[in-house]
């Protein structure tokens, strides 16, 4: 992404780079934006340092059920959030002037087993704390049944409807003069935290339903006079046929798409956002930004990345220091999951089977439900016991080229050291880099004109 040509909220960048990657698409540029959705500053120290050495702008989402005015499940406002993004900007080297904070998912998921009046009052509200939080880009999504909402699937006007009030919301805490937010409409299978396993695999979404989500939120929008909200109108989400489970991906198919992928050449400033594009192959993350599913959300692999390092680290822990005087392992595996049995309502509904299929899933499913257990106090004192014994004694190599091979291998060039902080970040960001070639349109590995690049560390 480009500088930025303006800033809001506590400095950091308005929506000018997403102006720009939008009108590239409508010139033909294979240009896109990838999104990071996590909390984890882990994920985030190593998504922000990316952008850093890159020289590029980060935008980073914050999900309706983990950042709003009650705290959601990390126990951060948006005010909180943006406060603790751009500090940790500031640690990385990248200037606040180059994150973009975004919402993602903003509607009234979190309370969706209240009645619609009072759930859609929360919804409101929460909106109204991104916006003066400084959020340059917000995802409104309305599409989910409330506690008086009639059976089966939402009354498609009625979840435009509650968008544009979403949106009339968000106007009207809007700083004068400010250049945004802009506005991402529509939603996709499965709701905000992720797919029950289904191994048919999703559906593609019909190009008649993306113009009928269109015609009706912008009916809706223009019904409440909101005609110059509806021009920041960015994004559209649809399903381009990405999804995971437990144990598998589902890849991107372009045949599959051509249909979805007409409509939108059509349609003036309005590219696709794609959701679940986490584990994709490299050639299917440039196949999405050259088909205009050119705004990538990533989450799960980011934090999974950090949960394959850090096990990987207690193990290299156990067979290094297990046993030596005046040492304490961390046990962090077992603390963890010890954790996430005692209160199972991030994963219950979504792993299934016998016993031992259930523990496998708790702690190495794709979908990564274990991302929601890291802020725990007796987690994060074991993360932080795992690194200060890792720390205070050297990861030998042979054990580092047995557990982490990808690491080792940067370790022996030189371009990282062995301590256990290094090490986590450098798996992050393995990931990062495949979202950040995919969207200035690097060909894929494997391609006759791929060249790789170093990551920069």
């Amino acid at each position: 992404m480009a500088e930025p040509s303006n800033t809001t909220g506590a400095g950091l960048a308005g929506p000018g780079p997403l102006r720009e990657m939008v009108a590239a698409q409508k010139r033909g540029e294979a240009r896109g934006v990838f999104s990071v959705c996590s909390a984890n500053p882990h994920v985030l120290d190593a998504a922000l340092r990316t952008a850093a050495d890159r020289g590029t702008t980060l935008l980073v989402e914050a999900t309706s059920n983990q950042v709003n005015q009650e705290g959601g499940y990390t126990g951060a406002t948006p005010a909180d959030f943006v406060a603790s993004l751009r500090r940790q900007a500031l640690t990385a080297g990248l200037p606040p002037d180059r994150v973009l904070f975004g919402g993602d998912h903003l509607g009234p998921h979190p309370w969706s087993n209240e009645p619609a009046a009072a759930a859609m009052e929360k919804a409101r509200e929460m909106v109204r704390h991104y916006v003066r939080a400084g959020a340059a880009k917000i995802h409104l999504d309305a599409s989910m049944n409330l506690a008086d909402d009639p059976a089966g699937a939402l009354e498609p006007s009625t979840a435009a409807g509650r968008t544009a009030e979403l949106c009339a919301a968000a106007e009207a805490v809007r700083p004068d003069g400010a250049d945004g937010p802009v506005y991402v409409i529509g939603t996709e299978v499965p709701p905000p935290g992720g797919e029950r396993d289904d191994a048919s695999g999703p559906e593609v979404t019909r190009p008649e339903d993306a113009t009928r989500t269109l015609e009706l939120t912008r009916e809706a929008f223009r019904s409440r006079g909101l005609e110059d909200a509806w021009e920041r109108v960015v994004g559209l989400v649809v399903q381009p046929g990405v999804e995971f489970g437990d144990e598998r991906v589902h890849d991107y198919d372009p045949p599959a798409a051509r249909p979805l992928v007409g409509l939108i050449e059509s349609v003036p400033g309005i590219v696709y956002e794609a959701h679940s594009t986490d584990y994709q192959r490299d050639g299917g993350l440039r196949d999405l930004v050259r088909d205009h599913f050119a705004i990538l959300k990533v989450g799960p692999w980011l934090t999974f990345a950090f949960r394959e390092a850090v096990f990987a680290l207690e193990a290299i822990e156990r067979e290094w220091l297990g046993g030596r005087s005046g040492v304490t392992l961390s046990d962090l595996r077992q603390v963890v999951d010890d954790v996430m049995q005692r209160d199972p309502a991030h994963w219950k509904a979504y792993y299934r089977g016998d016993e031992a299929r259930v523990r496998f899933a708790r702690q190495f499913s794709f979908s990564d439900r274990i991302r929601y257990y890291w802020p725990r106090p007796e987690v994060d004192a074991a993360l932080g016991r795992l690194l200060a014994n890792l720390e205070a004694h050297t990861v030998p190599l042979p054990l580092l080229s047995q557990h982490l091979p990808g690491p080792y291998r940067v370790v022996r060039e030189g371009r990282i050291r062995a301590q256990p902080r290094d090490l986590v970040r450098f798996r992050i960001r393995e990931v990062v880099e495949l979202y950040s070639r995919a969207c200035v349109g690097t060909p894929a590995p494997g391609s006759a004109s791929f060249r790789e690049e170093p990551t920069p560390l």
